[in-house]
């Protein structure tokens, strides 16, 4: 995997100089970094329903940078990428990048030559009762011109400036893997945005067939009460768990409504904004192959742990900083000027005037200042370490839970397709035999509840599914290394990165 380091090439050559101050050294994966106390399975458990395949981890196994195309969704991949151009936190990151790219140049100017003109003209009178005249013509009213070429440039004999230039650049590669998380964050967002509306939908539905049934028993009830073959209370009692089903369908709704007006907004439109696609979960597919990065590349992948990495050599550039400060600096002024008393003899030899000047400044004693500056960039530094080692844990904890829950989850689908297989048998029978007058209505109602839970249970388990699969792309790193030129600039990233 190529790694886009830019700015920490190009600092990489403004020090070939001295510099004072550690070195940075990118960190390498935790010894013995892994994602299981055991071998991970080869594959996951299966079941005979929709969503309900074995999925396979591949060791090794690379990421496409569009990886939300293996879910074979037309309108998801559309809603994808007008996330990637229209949402503004993906404007927010592009302009902190750009921020931090522009505050490195503007820092690399500190290691060339400032040069700089200064032109002036007026017009003087010497008071000839107290003085003699002070032009040359001997003339009390006067005309001077003065030009000057000013050249600055100071010496980074110990690398102040350059250290300073790998800090900012080190903040710039801070802000690039900001916006590659940002990428990868929304796109996943919006893929569980998806899996969730469909799962809704699909519990919404399954609810509405429980009212449907409900309502035909209901109905059936009602005409055997008529008849006089059962009691009152059985209507009521059918009544009451009619309602019951009918009550489970405005949380659900709202739910859907709720999770329209967020997909929306991931879409960086406003509530009143539509969006045509509509999902369930029988458009969406499940990838069979999961990848499962080498635990050592962990650390070269995740976005997250490249930012941490940078503002680890950003705070370690400012130790050398802070070292160079309470050393020597070494600067060199020249000027080269003419001053006539008239612009056609501004070359003449003697109009004109030139300076070189040298300066050395070294602090002496500051009450401790420079000093506790320096014990207070290498707190920065520690500190930096620490969050970057607590970034690293933390990524691979997200890595093994979803491992974990792409495992449990398959044998949950599992469970869920034998348990409601088992209910709608169990209530078909039950019905059958209420007509045939054979079984109580207590028995009917008995696995009409549990028939309803376990198709809802089947639904939740068919989505989770879909939810982490997303989420174990996204804990691997997205594939953002894999993102050809014309894809970045497709999706707005800024160019040069």
């Amino acid at each position: 995997m190529a790694s886009k380091r830019s700015s920490s090439l190009f600092v990489t050559l403004l020090l070939a100089g001295c510099a004072v101050g550690p070195n940075f050294k990118q960190s390498s994966a935790p010894s013995g970094a892994g994602y299981t106390p055991e071998p991970l399975a080869a594959t996951t458990a299966s079941a005979p329903s929709p969503l309900g395949q074995a999925q396979r981890f591949v060791q090794g196994k690379d990421i496409s940078s569009r990886w939300w195309e293996l879910f074979q969704s037309r309108p998801l991949n559309d809603l994808v990428e007008r996330a990637l151009k229209a949402n503004p936190t993906i404007a927010a990151a592009q302009a902190a990048l750009k921020v931090a790219q522009e505050n490195m140049l503007a820092q690399g100017g500190t290691l060339l030559p400032s040069v700089g003109l200064d032109v002036s003209g007026s017009k003087n009178e010497t008071p000839t009762a107290a003085l003699s005249p002070a032009s040359a013509s001997g003339k009390p009213i006067y005309s001077l011109f003065t030009a000057g070429l000013n050249v600055s440039y100071s010496l980074d004999v110990f690398g102040l400036d350059r250290r300073a230039i790998e800090s900012l650049a080190a903040q710039a590669d801070n802000q690039r893997f900001e916006l590659e998380a940002a990428y990868l964050s929304l796109s996943t967002n919006v893929v569980v945005a998806a899996v969730q509306e469909a799962s809704l939908r699909d519990q919404i539905a399954a609810q509405e067939e429980t009212v449907k049934a409900d309502t035909e028993l209901r109905d059936i009830l009602q005409r055997e009460f008529a008849l006089g073959e059962i009691a009152q209370s059985d209507v009521l009692q059918q009544d009451a768990v009619l309602a019951q089903a009918q009550e489970v369908l405005p949380p659900l709704r709202k739910q859907l409504a709720l999770q329209r007006n967020a997909l929306i907004a991931l879409l960086g439109g406003l509530p009143n904004d539509d969006v045509a696609a509509k999902f369930d979960l029988a458009s969406l597919h499940l990838p069979e192959d999961l990848p499962v990065s080498i635990a050592s590349k962990l650390v070269d992948q995740r976005p997250d742990i490249l930012a941490a990495s940078a503002t680890l050599h950003a705070a370690s550039a400012q130790v050398g900083v802070a070292i160079a400060e309470r050393l020597p600096q070494l600067s060199l002024t020249a000027t080269l000027g003419t001053s006539p008393n008239a612009i056609a003899s501004a070359f003449t030899p003697y109009n004109q005037f030139f300076t070189i000047a040298g300066k050395l400044a070294q602090p002496i004693f500051d009450g401790g200042m420079l000093k506790h500056r320096q014990r207070a960039a290498q707190a920065a530094f520690d500190q930096a370490a620490a969050q970057y080692r607590i970034t690293v844990i933390g990524a691979y904890q997200n890595v093994a839970d979803v491992l974990r829950a792409s495992q449990y989850d398959a044998n949950t689908l599992q469970a869920a397709v034998t348990a409601e297989q088992a209910a709608s048998r169990s209530l078909e029978l039950a019905r059958r035999e209420l007509k045939l007058g054979s079984t109580s209505y207590l028995y009917v109602l008995n696995a009409e509840q549990a028939e309803q839970a376990a198709r809802l249970a089947l639904v939740q388990a068919q989505s989770a599914r879909l939810s982490d699969t997303a989420a174990l792309f996204q804990a691997m790193g997205g594939g953002w290394w894999n993102r050809s030129q014309s894809e970045s600039q497709g999706s707005g990233q800024i160019a040069g990165n």
